[in-house]
C-alpha cells in the first residue's frame, strides 16, 4: 500500500512550478489530488501529468482565486460534494514582486500580502471543517523568512507572516491530531525565479545569468533548488514518519540559508 493511498489532497498554486511538483508527488504516493490554481489551463496541464498508481485515484483541476473568500468557500463546497473530506492541504499559492522599500507601491504590498498570507488564511479556514482527524497541512514559506532580502521587503514580510501563521495554526489544530508545518525553499528553478532574475539584474546593473550564478555561488551544495527537491520534503511531512512534527519550518535551500 502506498503511503497516502485513499487520501485526498488539495494543492493551491499547482498549475506549475513547486505546486505542480507537489501535486505529482502526492499522486505518486497514492492520493487523489485536487489541483487548484487561478490559471485553469495550468491546473488542467498538471492533472494530465499526474500518475494514478492505485488505479482508484480521482484527480481534478479546479480554478480558485485564493484571495476571494466566496471563491474559496465555493471550492471547498465542491470538494465536499465530490470527495467528502480532505486529508492533505498544501497551501502553495504565492506571488512576488521586487523593489527596495523606498520604491514600493501600496498596490505591490497589498498584492503580496493578499495572495501569500490572506489567501493561505482563507483556504485554511475554509478547509478546516473538511480535514479529517490526523490530517496534514503544509504551507510554502520561503528562505526569505529566515534570511531577509533587501530587494524583497514586502515579500519577506509576507513570508514572516506565513511562518507565524503556520505556528499559530499548529497549536490550534493539535487537539485534532492535525499537523501544520511549512517548507522554506531557497533559490528554486521556477517561472517566478525567471522573472525575479530579470528584475534583480535590472536593479543591480548585471545580467540575469550573473544573478543566477550568484544564487549558485551562495548555495553550499552548488546548484539551484529543483521543485522536486521541495516536493520530496513535503512528501516526508505528510508521511507517517512525520506524525510528531508540527509547527516546524524546514529549509529546503541547499545550505543557502546558512550563508
Amino acid at each position: 500500500m502506498l503511503q497516502n493511498e485513499g487520501q485526498v489532497a488539495f494543492v493551491t498554486g499547482a498549475g506549475g512550478g513547486i505546486g505542480r511538483a507537489i501535486a505529482r508527488k502526492f499522486a505518486a504516493l497514492g492520493a487523489s489530488v485536487v489541483v487548484a490554481d487561478l490559471n485553469l489551463r495550468g491546473a488542467e496541464e498538471t492533472v494530465a501529468l499526474l500518475p494514478n498508481p492505485t488505479r482508484s485515484q480521482r484527480h481534478a483541476p479546479l480554478q480558485v482565486d485564493v484571495t476571494s473568500k466566496a471563491g474559496v468557500q465555493e471550492a471547498m463546497a465542491w470538494v465536499k460534494e465530490h470527495y467528502g473530506a480532505l486529508d492533505l492541504l498544501m497551501n502553495n499559492a504565492g506571488v512576488s514582486t521586487m523593489h527596495h522599500l523606498v520604491d514600493l507601491t501600496e498596490e505591490e504590498w497589498d498584492f503580496n500580502f493578499n495572495v501569500n498570507v490572506k489567501g493561505m488564511f482563507l483556504v485554511t479556514q475554509a478547509a478546516a471543517p473538511l480535514l479529517r482527524q490526523g490530517g496534514r497541512i503544509v504551507n510554502t514559506c520561503s528562505m526569505a523568512a529566515v534570511k531577509p532580502d533587501p530587494t524583497l521587503p514586502h515579500y519577506t514580510a509576507s513570508k514572516f507572516a506565513v511562518l507565524g501563521l503556520t505556528k499559530a495554526v499548529a497549536l490550534e489544530f493539535a487537539e485534532r491530531g492535525i499537523t501544520v508545518n511549512c517548507v522554506c525553499p531557497g533559490y528554486v528553478k521556477t517561472d517566478m525565479q525567471a522573472r525575479e532574475i530579470v528584475w534583480e539584474g535590472e536593479m543591480r546593473g548585471i545580467t540575469p545569468q550573473q544573478v543566477l550564478a550568484g544564487y549558485v555561488e551562495r548555495t553550499p551544495l552548488g546548484r539551484l533548488c529543483d521543485p522536486e527537491d521541495v516536493a520530496d520534503v513535503v512528501g516526508f511531512l505528510v508521511s507517517p514518519e512525520a506524525k510528531f512534527l508540527t509547527g516546524e519550518a524546514v529549509n529546503v535551500a541547499g545550505g543557502a540559508n546558512l550563508v
